[in-house]
């Protein structure tokens, strides 16, 4: 019995769930880096509106000044491009909500189809650009085309980072490791992805209606 004491008293008390996870396993450890984490997404898409914002008002400003601007006949994967964004969206939202009920399996299928779809949306980008370029459409061919190229790969960068947090996650999943300490960069992954879903749709409407 003594040395059964001795032997604890050497290991210490007992960690709490999920302590050295993401976000610290101290007194409101968890609930601080949560907050510090969605504090600083908010001022990551804070930067990234103000940016989409600050081309927008070049654009439109473009457009209206000068008479070479054609529009730009957009490729129809463009239109699919879009829905497949919107699904990948869908797919992590209700990814997270399964993670939220306990639901594991199903949050790994679905978190999955998320990040796949999400791949085959930059693959897609990639294929429009072909087509454009076959088309002999360039950056410098004219206005508006230097503006979709811009603002698409603008969007592309940012959306390749969100591909590589999903990728994260994903692996993190499979292994067994997303405990929920962790399950913050997943609440955090959904609402960046889901903040450049709505940017691409209404980037989609801009290249309509004011291409």
């Amino acid at each position: 019995m003594p040395g059964s004491l001795a032997k604890d008293a050497v290991k210490g008390p007992p960690l709490p769930p999920d302590a050295g996870d993401f976000g610290g396993g101290g007194p409101g450890g968890r609930g601080t880096s949560r907050r510090a984490s969605l504090t600083g997404m908010v001022v990551l898409l804070a930067a990234i509106t103000m940016m989409f914002a600050a081309l927008t008002s070049a654009y439109v400003v473009r457009r209206g000044m000068s008479n070479d601007w054609n529009a730009l006949p957009l490729p129809h994967v463009l239109f699919a491009n879009t829905a497949v964004l919107v699904a990948s969206s869908a797919a992590l939202e209700l990814a997270r909500r399964r993670l939220k009920s306990g639901r594991r399996g199903e949050f790994n299928r679905y978190w999955t189809a998320g990040t796949v779809l999400g791949m085959l949306f930059l693959l897609g980008q990639a294929y429009a650009w072909h087509e454009l370029k076959e088309a002999g459409i360039f950056v410098a061919t004219n206005p508006s085309s230097s503006f979709f190229y811009v603002f698409t790969a603008a969007h592309g960068i940012h959306l390749l980072g969100g591909v590589v947090a999903l990728i994260w996650v994903s692996v993190q999943a499979l292994r067994l490791q997303l405990g929920p300490g962790k399950r913050t960069v997943v609440e955090v992954s959904a609402l960046y992805w889901h903040f450049l879903d709505g940017l691409w749709v209404y980037l989609m409407v801009l290249f309509l209606f004011w291409g």
